[in-house]
C-alpha cells in the first residue's frame, strides 16, 4: 500500500509539472491546441456525476506505478500510423508522454475556439496598473498589456486597418474589439432604431383567423351540449343568496354620495382699508384707489350741449360693446325719482372691488418725462438758410435717361449726357442748349464731368469703353478768353509730342497697354471732342484731381483693369491695382492729400499715392454701395447704397458710420457736398425724390458733425424703376442740378435768388431777343412770387434771327430742343415740419433690385 501512495503521489507531481530540461519542444507543439484539448477532456469529465469521479479515482489505484504503456498497446499505435505523442522525462527523472496537437475538424467543437482568455474572473484591470501584465491564461502564463497610446497610433500607421477593427477595447483582455461583419450590422440596425435579424417585418399582413362570414361547414361536428338548453343551477344559486342579502338589507342599493361644503382653511385675511381716515403720506401707507368725481354726463339732468342726437345713438347702439367710448348713453329726466334702475350696476361694482383686490401692494414712482425733450434740439430750417428749396429750371432735349450733370468750375454751363449717346452743353442763365454731339449710336453716355480749374475749359464724357475729352470752344460763354481756349487745346494735344518724343511707337498704344489714346473721327475733332480713350471695358464713373492733369475712372466689369488712372499732359494710363478686392463701385481723390479713396460693395480702402501703402479700410455697414463724397475738409464724408441708407462717417473717430440716415424708399444714386462753403449735402434716390441736409462739420475734435434735414425736392417722375440718377451742386451758390431717369434736369435754387445772380460773362457777346425774354420773364416772376403759374421760353441754338416762338425746332442741328423754364411755389416748413420730414422715411433697410441696374 505503501508502495501504491508513493506512486499515486509522484503520478500526480508528473501530471502537474512542466518539463524544464526541454522548454522548446513544449513550445513548438503549442500550448494553445493543448491547452483547449485539456478544456475539452475537464468539460466531458465535468459532465459525468459524482459516480463517475468515484470509478475514475478507484481506477487510479489499481494502475500500476509508472503507467508506461505494455509492448502491445505500443504495437497497436504503430499500425494505426505515426505516433501520436512524445516520450520526454519530467523533473524526477520519469518518462512523460506529450501528445501532439490536435487538429480539430469541421465537426469538432474545439473549431470555434477562440485565443487565449484572460482568467482574472470579476477583478478590475486597475489591480495591475503597476505591473507590465494583465492577467493569466488558463495555462497561468501572463497575458502582456497591449500597446497604447502613441506606440498604438504608431503601428496604426504602418498597417492598413483590419476588417471588423472598431476603435472599441475587450475589457476582459484590453486588447482591441474586433467584430465580424454580422455583428457590426446587427449594431447598425440597433443603432437605427431597426429590427437586428435582417429580413424582419414587424408590420406582417394580418391573417383572419376569425370572420364575420358564416361558413356552411361548422368548425365542429359535434352535438350542441345540454347545459346550453337548461338552466344554470349554480348561476340560480348565487342569485338566490344576492336576493336575500338585498332582503336582509346586508346590500344597499347605489346612492349619490352627498354634496360636502369645503371646510374653510384657517386663513387670516386682513382688510387694509378698514379704516379710511386720513393718514400722512408714508412709503407704507397705501391708500384705496378712488373714483373719478362724477361729471356733467353722469347727471340726470345734463346741459343740452351733453345730450347725443339721433345719428351719435344711432351709431353708438350699432357699435361693438368693446368699441364704445362710453359704456352710456347721457339721458335728461325731470326728477331724479324718474330715473329708472342702471343695468349695469353690478357690473360696475364687481370691477370695482376687482380694482380694489388686484391694486398693486407696492407704491411706484412713475417718471413723468415729455417725450419730446427725448429728441435733440434741431435748430429751424428758418436759421439753416440758403438751401435750395424752389425749382426754376427744367431742361428737356434728350431721348430717353439723363443719367450724369456737370457743372463747369465757373458755374456757367451745364454738361448732361443720357441714353441717347449725345452731350448737351446748357445755359444756366437763361436755360439754352449752346452745344450738343452724339458719341455713340449704340452705347449711353454714363457720366459727364468738367476739369477743375478755369484756367482751362475741358469736359470729360464716357460712352461704353470711349473715354472723350471735349474742349467746346465753339461757346463763346465757355470759352470767353481766347487764351482760355489755347490752353485747353495745348494742355490735351501736348501729349500726342510726349509720347512720340519718348518712344518711338507709343507704348500706350499696344494691344496689350490698358487703354489706347488715339484722335476721334473727322466728325468730332470739328465738334471739338480733340482725344478719344479707348479702354477694355465700359466706364460708369469718373473723377477727376484737384490739379486736373489726372481723372481716375472705374470699369465695373473690368476685374483687374477696373480701376485705372489717367493723365491727360502725358496721354499715359496706369492700373494701381494688380488685383483689386472686390467688385469697384466708386473712386474718388482727397480734396487736399494725395489720397486715392476705392470703394467696393461694403468696402471703402484709402490709399496713400505718394508712399503707395494702403492707409485705412472704412466699413459703412452697406450691402451694397453705389457712391460716395469727400467733404472739402478731407475727413468726413457721405456714402450712398442701394439699400437705401445714407451714411456719415467720421474718419477721425471711427471706420464705421458716425450717422445712418434712412429717408427713401428705394435705391440712392448719387451723394454729393457743396464744394462752395456752404454746409449742404444731398442725396438722389430711385423714389423720384431728393434729400438735402445741413452738415456742419466744425475743427474741434470735441464736438461732432451736426447733421439737420431741410428740404425735400420733388418733381421727377419714375420711369421703369428709376427716379434721380444724379446731382451736382453749383460751385459757388447754394444750387442743385438733378438729372431724372424721365429725361429731364431740374435747376433748383433758394428762394431769395434774386434776378442778377448770374453775372454777365466778359466778352460775350449779347443777345437781344435773349435779354429781352429774360427781362419780361423776370418781371412776370417778380409780379408774383407765389403763384404757381409757370412761364415757359422757347428759343432756338442756332441764328437768333431765324428764332421762331411757335415752331421751336433747331434750324442748325436739325432737331427739337425744347427749354421750359418753369417757376415752382417755394414750401416754407418750421421745425416740426422738417422733424416729420425726417422721420416719414425711417425704414428697414432692404436690398433694392432696381438699385443695381447702373451699378
Amino acid at each position: 500500500m505503501a508502495t501504491q501512495t508513493l506512486t499515486r503521489k509522484r503520478k500526480a507531481v508528473t501530471r502537474d509539472s512542466a518539463s524544464s530540461e526541454q522548454p522548446a519542444i513544449v513550445d513548438e507543439l503549442g500550448n494553445r491546441a493543448l491547452d483547449n484539448a485539456l478544456d475539452g477532456d475537464e468539460q466531458e469529465e465535468s459532465g459525468r456525476g459524482s459516480e463517475a469521479e468515484e470509478e475514475a479515482f478507484e481506477d487510479e489505484e489499481d494502475l500500476g506505478s509508472d503507467e508506461v504503456p505494455s509492448e502491445e498497446e505500443e504495437d497497436v499505435a504503430k499500425t494505426n500510423g505515426t505516433k501520436d505523442y512524445t516520450v520526454t522525462t519530467d523533473a524526477h527523472g520519469n518518462p512523460r508522454y506529450v501528445y501532439r496537437e490536435i487538429e480539430p475538424v469541421y465537426d469538432s467543437d474545439d473549431s470555434d475556439a477562440g485565443d487565449a482568455t484572460n482568467t482574472i474572473g470579476n477583478i478590475p484591470l486597475t489591480f495591475y496598473d503597476s505591473y507590465p501584465h494583465i492577467g493569466y491564461d488558463i495555462n497561468g502564463k501572463r497575458v502582456m498589456r497591449p500597446a497604447k497610446g502613441a506606440a498604438l497610433d504608431a503601428l496604426l500607421e504602418q498597417i492598413e486597418i483590419p476588417k471588423g477593427w472598431t476603435g472599441l477595447t475587450d475589457p476582459s483582455t484590453g486588447k482591441p474589439l474586433e467584430l465580424s461583419a454580422e455583428e457590426l450590422d446587427v449594431l447598425k440596425r440597433i443603432t437605427r432604431n431597426e429590427a437586428p435579424m435582417e429580413g424582419y417585418d414587424p408590420y406582417p399582413e394580418m391573417v383572419e383567423y376569425f370572420s364575420g362570414i358564416l361558413e356552411p361547414m361548422p368548425l365542429s361536428a359535434a352535438p350542441e351540449p345540454k347545459r346550453r338548453f337548461v338552466p344554470s343551477k349554480h348561476e340560480a344559486k348565487r342569485v338566490m343568496k344576492l336576493v336575500r342579502a338585498i332582503k336582509d338589507g346586508r346590500i344597499q342599493p347605489y346612492k349619490p354620495p352627498e354634496e360636502r361644503e369645503e371646510e374653510e382653511t384657517d386663513v387670516i385675511t386682513y382688510d387694509i382699508w378698514a379704516d379710511e381716515a386720513p393718514r400722512p403720506d408714508h412709503v407704507m401707507n397705501v391708500p384705496a384707489p378712488k373714483l373719478p368725481p362724477p361729471g356733467y354726463e353722469e347727471s340726470y339732468h345734463p346741459p343740452p350741449e351733453y345730450l347725443p342726437d339721433e345719428e351719435e345713438k344711432k351709431a353708438w347702439l350699432e357699435a361693438d360693446e368693446e368699441d364704445r367710448e362710453k359704456e352710456y348713453l347721457p339721458a335728461n329726466y325731470d326728477a331724479l325719482r324718474r330715473v329708472p334702475g342702471y343695468e349695469k350696476f353690478i357690473k360696475e361694482k364687481f370691477e370695482r372691488c376687482l380694482d380694489l383686490y388686484l391694486a398693486p401692494r407696492v407704491r411706484r414712482n412713475k417718471l413723468n418725462i415729455d417725450p419730446e425733450s427725448l429728441l435733440p434740439k434741431l435748430p429751424s430750417p428758418e436759421e439753416l438758410r440758403p438751401f435750395p428749396s424752389r425749382c426754376s429750371k427744367i431742361f428737356r432735349g434728350h431721348d430717353g435717361r439723363v443719367r450724369s450733370v456737370s457743372i463747369d468750375p465757373r458755374g456757367v454751363l451745364l454738361a448732361t449726357g443720357g441714353d441717347d449717346g449725345t452731350v448737351r452743353i446748357w445755359s444756366l442763365e437763361d436755360g439754352r442748349q449752346e452745344w450738343s454731339v452724339k458719341l455713340s449710336s449704340t452705347d449711353p453716355v454714363n457720366v459727364v464731368r468738367w476739369r477743375p480749374g478755369t484756367e482751362a475749359s475741358i469736359l470729360a464724357a464716357a460712352a461704353g469703353e470711349s473715354i472723350f475729352l471735349i474742349t467746346p470752344d465753339t461757346i463763346p460763354i465757355a470759352t470767353p478768353d481766347a487764351d482760355i481756349a489755347a490752353a485747353s487745346r495745348e494742355l490735351l494735344t501736348s501729349g500726342f509730342s510726349h509720347t512720340s518724343a519718348t518712344t518711338t511707337s507709343s507704348a500706350t498704344n499696344t494691344p496689350t497697354s490698358p487703354a489706347r489714346w488715339v484722335r476721334p473721327e473727322a466728325r468730332l475733332h470739328e465738334a471739338g471732342v480733340l482725344i478719344q480713350i479707348v479702354v477694355r471695358s465700359p466706364v460708369k464713373v469718373l473723377s477727376w484731381h484737384r490739379r486736373g492733369d489726372y481723372f481716375a475712372t472705374v470699369s465695373p466689369t473690368g476685374q483687374s483693369t477696373a480701376v485705372a488712372i489717367h493723365t491727360v499732359s502725358k496721354h499715359l494710363t496706369q492700373l494701381p491695382f494688380r488685383k483689386l478686392k472686390g467688385l469697384a463701385q466708386f473712386v474718388q481723390f482727397h480734396p487736399s492729400k494725395p489720397i486715392f479713396f476705392v470703394a467696393t460693395q461694403r468696402l471703402i480702402r484709402s490709399y496713400d499715392l505718394a508712399k503707395q501703402e494702403l492707409l485705412k479700410i472704412l466699413q459703412p455697414g452697406a450691402r451694397w454701395i453705389s457712391s460716395f463724397d469727400v467733404h472739402p475738409g478731407g475727413d468726413n464724408l457721405i456714402v450712398g447704397s442701394f439699400d437705401k441708407r445714407l451714411l456719415w462717417m467720421d474718419m477721425e473717430l471711427s471706420t464705421r458710420p458716425y450717422k445712418t440716415l434712412r429717408y427713401h424708399g428705394k435705391a440712392i444714386r448719387s451723394v454729393k457736398f457743396h464744394q462752395g462753403g456752404y454746409p449742404l449735402f444731398a442725396d438722389a434716390s430711385d423714389d423720384g425724390s431728393l434729400q438735402v441736409f445741413h452738415g456742419k462739420v466744425v475743427e474741434d475734435l470735441m464736438e461732432n458733425a451736426s447733421i439737420v434735414p431741410l428740404k425735400v425736392l420733388k418733381g421727377h417722375s419714375v420711369t421703369q424703376g428709376l427716379g434721380v440718377l444724379d446731382v451736382e451742386w453749383h460751385p459757388r451758390e447754394p444750387w442743385l442740378v438733378s438729372a431724372g431717369s424721365d429725361g429731364t434736369c431740374r435747376f433748383t435754387h433758394h428762394t431769395n435768388m434774386s434776378s442778377n445772380s448770374f453775372q454777365p460773362t466778359a466778352g460775350a457777346e449779347t443777345d437781344p431777343i435773349l435779354e429781352q425774354a429774360s427781362s419780361q420773364s423776370t418781371a412776370s416772376l417778380q409780379s408774383t412770387p407765389q403763384t404757381n403759374a409757370s412761364a415757359t421760353d422757347i428759343f432756338t441754338s442756332g441764328n437768333p434771327q431765324s428764332a421762331s416762338v411757335t415752331g421751336g425746332a433747331d434750324v442748325a442741328g436739325g432737331e427739337k430742343n425744347v427749354i421750359e423754364s418753369k417757376m415752382e411755389e417755394a414750401h416754407h416748413k418750421d421745425v416740426k415740419d422738417a422733424a416729420v420730414f425726417g422721420g416719414a422715411g425711417v425704414g428697414s433697410a432692404g436690398n433694392d433690385d432696381t438699385g443695381r441696374r447702373f451699378g
